[in-house]
């Protein structure tokens, strides 16, 4: 058996996420149909971050295994001409059967893209968020700052998350202004389920002045998903970024980085 590394991006407006259903078109669904195509055999993916349906990928990680000789190529032009246009394979590199794509992660990297201004956008629709009123971004580069280091992000998990810890260490967490987008970073050891669009959602709150800065610090000390603002939209989210240890043939040494640049940002 041959493990074999992909590099993907996909606009995540166009499936109902990653991860196989039933009832529904998803990333996971098309790439392994194409993929057995061109292997000539059932192949199964694991990825580095299962994203929500709605969320981009502009460097998401997957690998699988196959029996299947093939050039490099066949991994990468081969599959994209079996793909629809909303989602491409980027590189393609074989690896050892020691590495996993989710298991071995060491850091992951998402950007949300916020169009702050009166009226909705409509060529980026879909592909940024959107919030009508005055944000000070000021205020919500103070208040995320202290999401930085080892933190419970209890109030930031969603309802159905799985994972056995709410504890995450966040490497960075910033807040920007570009004309009238926001464009907010965060990077860590690992994120929960919904904990990006919570706490861009909680910002959002702070920078419109519903709250003061201190209450992020509230928030995470409260542990308490129910007393933080809702779920914001997924349009505006895209996983940007995988590391792994520098000891397989990747891209860049392990730290696979594509940060999403749209046209106006």
């Amino acid at each position: 058996m041959t493990r074999i590394v992909l590099g993907l991006e996909y606009a995540g407006d166009a499936f109902c996420g990653w991860q196989s259903q039933a009832h529904g078109r998803t990333v996971q669904d098309v790439l392994e149909a194409a993929l057995s195509r061109i292997a000539a055999e059932r192949v199964r993916l694991h990825c580095a971050g299962r994203t929500d349906a709605g969320v981009h990928a502009s460097a998401q990680v997957v690998h699988f295994d196959t029996r299947a000789q093939r050039p490099t190529s066949a991994w990468v032009r081969g599959v994209n001409a079996l793909l629809p246009g909303a989602v491409v394979v980027r590189w393609a590199t074989e690896v050892g059967d020691d590495f996993h794509a989710r298991f071995l992660a060491t850091e992951r990297r998402y950007r949300y893209i916020l169009h702050n201004a009166p009226t909705r956008p409509a060529m980026l629709a879909g592909r940024v968020g959107w919030f009508h009123l005055p944000l000070d971004e000021a205020r919500m580069a103070q208040a995320i700052d202290g999401l930085l280091g080892w933190h419970d992000f209890s109030s930031f998990r969603a309802a159905g998350c799985q994972s056995k810890t709410p504890v995450r260490l966040m490497h960075e967490a910033s807040v920007r202004r570009q004309g009238d987008y926001l464009l907010f970073d965060f990077r860590a050891n690992g994120f929960l389920h919904h904990m990006i669009r919570n706490l861009v959602g909680a910002l959002v709150y702070v920078g419109k002045g519903r709250y003061p800065v201190a209450w992020m610090r509230e928030l995470l000390e409260a542990r308490d998903r129910t007393r933080a603002a809702p779920t914001f939209a997924p349009d505006g989210l895209y996983l940007c970024g995988v590391s792994y240890p520098p000891r397989w043939p990747l891209p860049n040494d392990g730290r696979i980085i594509a940060l999403p640049q749209l046209p106006l940002v």
